[in-house]
C-alpha cells in the first residue's frame, strides 16, 4: 500500500510541475505580448488560464483521492495540504497573467510611449520564483524555498522602480497618463504574482517543517 501511495505522490509532483510550467508559459506570453504588441501571444496567455484552471481541479481531485484512499501519516498530510494551498496560488497567478494579457491587447491600439525597462525584469524575476517554489516542493528543498521568499524583496524593489519610471513619464507629458496607468496595473499584477510565489514557498516550508509563517500575504 505504501509503495502505491508513494507512486501517487510522484504523480502529484508531476502534475504540480506541469501546472507550474503552464503558469510560467502564461507569464512569458503575456509579457512578450506587451513588448511586441502582439494580440496572438496575448490570447495564448488568456487561453492558458483555462488550462491552468483545469489543472487546479485535477490536482485537487488527486489530493482528495490520496486523503480518502490512504491513511497518510502527519508528514504526508502536511505535503498534501501544502499542495492544495499551492494550487490556489498558482491558479491566481494564471488569472493575473491573463489580466496582463488583456491589458496588453488594449495597449496594441496605440504605439507605446515607453515600456518601462523594469517590467520585463519583474516578469523574469517572478517567473523564476514560481519555477523555484515548485522545484523546492518536489525536491523538498528548504533552502531553495527560503531563497524564493527572500527574492520577493527583489520584485518589490523592481515595482518601486517601475513606479518611478512612470511618474517621470507622466511628468514629462500628462497625455501619457492613461498608458502609464495601464503599465502600472501590469506591474502591480507582477508584484502580486511574486506574492503568490512567496506563498507557495511558505507552504513548501510548512510541508517540510510543519511551521507556516505568512511573510508576504496575498491580495485576497
Amino acid at each position: 500500500m505504501r509503495s502505491r501511495f508513494d507512486r501517487q505522490l510522484e504523480t502529484l509532483n508531476t502534475m504540480l510541475i506541469e501546472m507550474g510550467m503552464q503558469v510560467e508559459t502564461a507569464i512569458a506570453a503575456s509579457i512578450e505580448a506587451l513588448r511586441k504588441q502582439d494580440t496572438v501571444l496575448a490570447k495564448k496567455a488568456i487561453a492558458a488560464d483555462t488550462e491552468i484552471d483545469q489543472q487546479e481541479k485535477d490536482i485537487e481531485a488527486m489530493c482528495l483521492k490520496l486523503l480518502l484512499q490512504q491513511q497518510p501519516v502527519a508528514k504526508d498530510l502536511r505535503l498534501i495540504s501544502a499542495a492544495l494551498k499551492m494550487i490556489t496560488d498558482m491558479e491566481r497567478i494564471g488569472d493575473q497573467a491573463a489580466d496582463i494579457a488583456e491589458i496588453s491587447i488594449f495597449l496594441t491600439q496605440a504605439p507605446h510611449v515607453k515600456t518601462p525597462e523594469h517590467i520585463p525584469q519583474m516578469a523574469t524575476a517572478t517567473a523564476k520564483m514560481v519555477t523555484e517554489s515548485i522545484d523546492a516542493f518536489v525536491k523538498k528543498d528548504l533552502e531553495l524555498a527560503n531563497r524564493v521568499i527572500a527574492d520577493d524583496d527583489v520584485v518589490d524593489r523592481l515595482f518601486d522602480a517601475v513606479k518611478g519610471d512612470l511618474i517621470k513619464l507622466m511628468s514629462a507629458d500628462s497625455s501619457n497618463g492613461s498608458q502609464a496607468i495601464d503599465l502600472l496595473m501590469i506591474a502591480k499584477y507582477l508584484e502580486r504574482i511574486g506574492d503568490h510565489a512567496t506563498n507557495i514557498a511558505e507552504w513548501v516550508v510548512f510541508s517540510i517543517t510543519g511551521k507556516h509563517e505568512d511573510a508576504a500575504g496575498s491580495e485576497g
